[in-house]
């Protein structure tokens, strides 16, 4: 059976699994049916993060080895809970060799290795470039030799059997691998790694050895009935991501599994032997419906004001995409292009087609039309191009051509740097909207879509996951659901924002608009945490400072700005005034989405911390320490009989998230349908619910429109006469149709039951 809801744990150092296991009956008071952890294979050593694989063979010893897997199924068992686990089978950690044994292989021996298909590398190109050394021609000179290993600086490097005499330089001469500057890796790298990161390197799963040996420890836990689910990580990077997942369908025929598949709005997943996504479309329906589709032109007009540029969010991706395709990632582009020798502008006309691709990839044949696209808009936009792009197209449409299969793994990784990490920082309109899984040019979602899209989910994955936040998200539900206040409130937003920017000037004006929605839409929040945030987002925008050629110039104005909201009394105190004025109903909007995410058709997952007010931005400030000493008394209160109000204590949303998943998990009989209710009467408009079965789901939209209406009113929702039991108050209703002012008197939000 698929779980109920799962709730999502970063398991890393600082929170090991013993520590994990303490929390199994919190989890199951909650209501979740499965307890979801980050990776649990031994990653690099230090990391926080675990998608740094270096030993599939073992659980990491830094979380508590195997002895802390069995402590921690042993816990979630005696609490009635399920355990899904998050792998990471297209890349491994190589920052620090000695830590990976294949890899240090790999390098001590070359081709010779039993290892050397085991990582994608290009063995024509001669040695394998490892891109470590300081940008200075002189840095092969802190070379040494020691233990019988090559060293530069803290770095550990293998010397191959009979190659250790002479001077260390002489001895990296003779190496099946080259030391070279860091700033060479993005162009002439030779092995294929995760988007641009050169410390992982990217696995060939396709082939089964490599399969069986990095699966046989995650295999093991599902044969021993230790782990019912699996997250499969960043499948798009994948040679053939439906072959895999045959393959691991075949392995764990009983296992819940779900990908991390980022769909575009309106795209369909093959029809793959999974439960579905991990829920970044369902993520950008559920936001988009609680924002006001009608004021998207005032926050055009704002951003051209504050910008003075005109470009659409369509021409901005297709030139971040083509600058990550053609710098980020121009090894991989090198090495396609290297398939078609015969075409001299191949580079070009690769890199313009990935610029072009309306996806994150295709599955050939699946998915052949958005190369048609691709083909179509490349050709528009560069017409000399037309010819080259004629012939490339007609191999990349072959799935049986070398040359499609590593175009398909690399339209995926200019999609996720071009958009989410470079244009999701530079087009700030809206940046409610600015999450993974949608297009920022959708400023919202109207209530017929969002029903239609349900149904659709319903009907075709009805065990996919469904999410609001993530370790992936840019910024938290909390504060979407509060930024998502500024539709209702566009005047309001122009006039603070255009006075702001003078007041605390900065010479990328996108980039300080992004900076101010963040503000008011997770104050209060330390000046540490926004200068932390400030200095990141400034990074991945990459329009004056950036990773790899910083700015400090920018960077102390960049600081001098988010001091000034501190430092400022006047402005510290508009700040704090303007972010009051849409709290409230940013907690409507929280409750709602919340109710909505948990009790829509597919799998709800709770990430750590979010069934209380979390006010989290990107990574790493989500993946900060979570209270849950908190959690657990004020849980307890609510057991006990406390009504929680709605306020800055967030335990009105510990009640939802408790009473709908609980809710699941005892009556899942009464989640099978989907119907929409409508409201009716003056403000019906702001009513969004849907009956499951016998579970009705009530919440209001654009509270600031309906506070303005004077409130409910008349409006009603019709039901179909039986007698129903609100669950958040025990409050019994019955008739026909049911006063929305009467069920939502208490919360902003209700959850009907049909009485038996």
């Amino acid at each position: 059976m698929p779980p109920t809801g799962t709730y999502r744990v970063q398991v890393r150092p600082e929170f090991p699994l013993k520590t994990t296991a303490e929390l199994a009956d919190y989890l199951a008071d909650l209501g979740v049916s499965h307890l979801y952890t980050a990776p649990l294979l031994t990653a690099t050593p230090g990391s926080e993060h675990g998608y740094d694989v270096v030993d599939h063979s073992q659980v990491n010893p830094a979380l508590g080895g195997a002895e802390g897997l069995r402590e921690l199924s042993a816990a979630l068992t005696n609490a009635g809970l399920g355990l899904v686990v998050d792998i990471v089978p297209n890349h491994a950690g190589v920052a620090v060799p000695s830590a990976n044994p294949t890899w240090w292989d790999v390098l001590r021996r070359g081709r010779e290795s039993e290892f050397a298909d085991f990582y994608d590398i290009d063995w024509s190109r001669g040695r394998l470039l490892i891109p470590t050394l300081a940008d200075s021609p002189e840095a092969l000179d802190d070379l040494r030799v020691e233990d019988g290993e090559l060293r530069y600086f803290d770095k550990r490097f293998p010397i191959a059997d009979g190659t250790g005499e002479g001077t260390p330089r002489e001895v990296h001469d003779r190496q099946h691998y080259e030391l070279v500057n860091w700033t060479r890796g993005d162009s002439e790298l030779n092995y294929r790694r995760f988007f641009a990161i050169v410390d992982l390197a990217g696995l060939r799963v396709e082939d089964p050895k490599v399969f069986d040996a990095t699966h046989a420890e995650i295999l093991r836990w599902v044969n021993e009935g230790l782990v019912q689910g699996i997250r499969i990580d960043h499948p798009d990077g994948l040679r053939d991501p439906g072959a895999y997942f045959e393959r691991l369908h075949r392995a764990a025929p009983d296992t819940w599994l779900v990908v991390e598949k980022i769909l575009e709005p309106g795209e369909e997943m093959p029809d793959w032997p999974v439960a579905g996504t991990t829920g970044y479309d369902a993520l950008a329906e559920v936001g988009g419906v609680f924002v006001d589709t009608g004021t998207e032109a005032f926050f055009d007009t704002l951003q051209h004001h504050l910008t003075g540029g005109d470009t659409s969010w369509q021409d901005l991706v297709h030139q971040t995409k083509l600058h990550a395709a053609t710098t980020l990632l121009a090894a991989e582009l090198a090495r396609m292009s290297r398939l078609a020798p015969e075409i001299e502008a191949a580079p070009r006309a690769l890199a313009e087609l990935a610029a072009c691709f309306p996806v994150y990839r295709s599955y050939l044949p699946f998915g052949s039309r958005h190369l048609a696209r691709a083909r179509a808009e490349a050709g528009r936009r560069r017409p000399p191009l037309i010819p080259v792009l004629d012939q490339l197209t007609a191999r990349l449409r072959n799935p049986d051509d070398e040359l499609a299969a590593r175009f398909q793994q690399f339209t995926g990784a200019v999609m996720a740097k071009g958009v989410e990490d470079t244009a999701f920082y530079r087009w700030t309109r809206f940046t409610a909207r600015n999450e993974v899984g949608n297009d920022p040019a959708d400023f919202g979602v109207a209530t017929d879509a969002f029903h239609d899209a349900n149904d659709e989910r319903r009907r075709r994955w009805p065990d996919a996951m469904t999410t609001l936040s993530t370790h992936d998200t840019k910024r938290s539900e909390d504060v979407r659901a509060r930024l998502a206040v500024l539709s209702e409130v566009p005047g309001d937003w122009t006039e603070v924002a255009r006075r702001w920017v003078r007041t605390a000037p900065l010479s990328d004006p996108a980039l300080a608009h992004l900076v101010w929605q963040a503000a008011v839409g997770a104050w209060p929040i330390s000046r540490e945490r926004l200068q932390a945030y400030a200095l990141k987002a400034a990074k991945e925008a990459a329009n004056v400072t950036s990773w790899t050629k910083p700015d400090e110039q920018f960077e102390t104005a960049l600081r001098a700005m988010v001091d000034r909201i501190y430092d400022d009394p006047a402005l510290t105190s508009e700040v704090s005034g303007f972010a009051a004025s849409i709290t409230p109903p940013g907690w409507s909007n929280s409750l709602g989405q919340k109710l909505v995410q948990l009790t829509m058709p597919g799998v709800p997952d709770v990430y750590q911390g979010t069934e209380l007010w979390d006010f989290s931005l990107v990574d790493p400030d989500n993946r900060r320490p979570v209270d849950f000493a908190a959690r657990r008394e004020l849980l307890a209160r609510i057991d006990d009989g406390w009504v929680p109000p709605v306020d800055e204590t967030g335990a009105a949303k510990l009640l939802v998230t408790s009473r709908a998943l609980r809710l699941r998990r005892q009556r899942p009989e009464l989640f099978g349908g989907y119907r929409p209710v409508f409201g009716e009467g003056r403000c019906g408009d702001h009513v969004l619910a849907f009956d499951r079965g016998g579970a009705v789901t009530i919440a209001t939209r654009l509270p600031v429109g309906l506070s303005r209406h004077g409130g409910w009113g008349d409006t009603s929702v019709s039901l179909d006469g039986h007698s129903w039991t609100e669950v958040f108050t025990n409050t019994s209703y019955g008739g026909n149709r049911l006063p929305v002012a009467e069920i939502l008197r208490t919360y902003p939000v209700a959850l009907l039951v049909k009485e038996k």
